[in-house]
């Protein structure tokens, strides 16, 4: 229910870049909860508030970590959003450390494509990467952990490097991670094949999570499609090329 207090958030935390951690339970697709319970938008609409930083953890260790980074000193207005369910990590009590504000990280080298997620819905996508490996497929894994700032260092990198990149995210597809991938493509020059995952535009309705995952379009069999339809139009491009 994070949009009902938005304008508090602008006009009473971020105006004057108060030191206020929110942390969004059932960020992304609640399940059985239903729509009014989704917590879809979170990423769009804090992205486009100045002094906020908007962060999505992949597990509980970047959770503990992100929490602790956050209460640190001059942080500003810092939101941490996780979803309804179950962790995926048994040991997860590890020594809290600083992350970094605007880094994320390489989980995986591959030549192919390159997949961006934030959040939790990484563990998801690496499973539809392992898949892929098995098949034959290179498939570099990113984890953004924040939306904003970007890590620019990290995108310049990937673009670099690919011309072909599938994002996932577990948040509407309209103004979320996805897009401000593109729009660091277009600022920047880059010139790439960009298929976005997530959320698409209509409210969902109730379901558990992995079920609506897939009817979203955003769960592990959609990241390996995603990634054989690209690979598999760039070698027809090639061979049209070659002809």
């Amino acid at each position: 229910f994070m949009q009902r207090a938005y304008d508090q958030v602008v006009h009473d935390v971020a105006l004057q870049n108060l030191n206020v951690v929110f942390c969004l339970d059932r960020g992304g697709l609640a399940g059985a909860d239903g729509p009014t319970h989704h917590g879809a938008f979170d990423l769009a609409y804090f992205r486009c508030i100045p002094n906020m930083v908007v962060s999505a953890p992949m597990n509980e260790e970047e959770l503990r970590n992100l929490m602790y980074t956050a209460q640190l000193p001059d942080q500003g207005p810092f939101s941490i959003r996780y979803p309804r369910g179950q962790g995926v990590m048994t040991e997860w009590k590890t020594p809290l450390k600083e992350i970094k504000v605007g880094t994320g990280r390489k989980l995986r080298n591959g030549t192919d494509v390159a997949v961006l997620s934030i959040g939790h819905i990484g563990n998801i996508a690496a499973q539809g990467i392992d898949a892929l490996e098995a098949e034959g497929y290179s498939v570099a894994h990113y984890d953004l952990r924040f939306v904003k700032p970007l890590d620019e260092l990290l995108l310049h990198e990937v673009f670099g490097k690919f011309d072909q990149v599938v994002t996932i995210e577990d948040g509407c597809v309209q103004g979320g991670m996805g897009s401000a991938v593109l729009e660091f493509m277009a600022d920047h020059g880059y010139h790439a094949q960009v298929r976005r995952l997530g959320i698409p535009d209509r409210f969902i309705e109730h379901g558990t999570q992995p079920e609506l995952y897939t009817e979203c379009g955003f769960d592990d069999q959609a990241v390996i499609a995603a990634v054989r339809e690209l690979v598999a139009e760039k070698k027809g491009r090639s061979a049209k090329a070659s002809a």
